[in-house]
């Protein structure tokens, strides 16, 4: 950790507090960067409501933020810093811009992440003389919480940055994984939109309700998903001839399946069922009390993994 001891966070929203919270209970220095009037007080606020999750996941939560800094000031924010990880509006001309600025104040060794779901790096660094080590360090919300984070270079990332990203963020405990090619919303959103898409059409086709359709997904696959991913799942589902069984004898079955998934469109009728269905189920519960439940239930299913 020795060289990254000097973290800069751009953009005190719900990703980069949650960051923020992360790094410092890792034992970082922490200087966040926004231009709100209300950085420190918004920030703090984000960080003491995440404290509780970091003690349970074993961080020594005193002092935490004895390390945190605040610098308006973009120039004097990277000037000194290891490494950025870059939360803004997901807006291809504010990043480029953004990009552009900090490159003239930035240590030459200084590795930039973003956590961009939607713009590729190599399109907001393009305005750069050097985007060597420029690339997406992309979470899953929460990041503090949940450990994937997808590293995805660019079409200029050079190799080492790639690695130097990957140690960080095991450093931090955190699980990255490299996605090799740049694809829009790259690995973890694309298979999400699938599910939600199928998910939107059952519901909007009144095969299900949204709530038993949640049911559902975390009474089965969403359980079986926390072990195993798809290709696991189904290498399993051969029983001991594997996967080459699973698609000889199923393969036909789940093709045809393909055939008949749904494609829904976000149209006013949809969106009015859809809000009408959580107007009377979730959006009756406070929304801090579902973000509650739903970390608890997550740093269960971490420790029960771990186990």
């Amino acid at each position: 950790m020795a060289s990254y001891q000097n973290i800069t966070v751009i953009g005190s929203g719900v990703i980069g507090a949650s960051w923020t919270a992360l790094f410092l209970a890792n034992g970082l220095k922490v200087t966040v960067n926004d231009p709100r009037p209300d950085l420190e007080e918004s920030t703090l606020k984000g960080i003491e409501e995440i404290t509780p999750s970091l003690k349970a996941l074993g961080y020594e939560i005193d002092g935490l933020t004895n390390n945190l800094h605040f610098e308006k000031d973009l120039n004097k924010a990277v000037k000194e810093a290891d490494l950025i990880q870059e939360n803004g509006p997901e807006t291809v001309a504010f990043k480029q811009d953004l990009y552009v600025k900090m490159e003239a104040y930035l240590k030459p060794d200084a590795l930039v992440l973003s956590s961009s779901s939607s713009i590729h790096s190599s399109i907001f660094s393009e305005k750069m003389k050097n985007a060597s080590r420029v690339l997406i360090g992309h979470p899953f919300n929460p990041p503090h919480l949940i450990p994937l984070v997808e590293v995805v270079p660019g079409t200029r990332t050079c190799r080492q940055a790639i690695r130097d990203a990957v140690q960080f963020y095991i450093l931090i405990g955190k699980i990255p994984v490299v996605i090799e090619k740049e694809i829009p919303g790259f690995v973890a959103n694309r298979l999400q939109a699938a599910l939600m898409r199928e998910s939107t059409f059952l519901v909007s086709r009144g095969i299900v309700s949204m709530e038993n359709l949640d049911l559902i997904v975390s009474s089965s696959i969403g359980l079986r998903w926390a072990a195993a991913g798809p290709f696991k799942t189904f290498t399993l589902g051969g029983g001991p001839g594997g996967l080459p069984y699973f698609l000889d004898k199923l393969g036909p079955g789940l093709e045809h399946l393909w055939t008949t998934l749904g494609n829904p469109h976000l149209d006013r009728a949809t969106v009015d069922l859809l809000i009408g269905q959580v107007n009377h189920s979730y959006a009756k519960i406070p929304y801090k009390e579902l973000e509650k439940e739903r970390d608890q239930q997550q740093l269960a299913l971490l420790k029960a993994l771990e186990k």
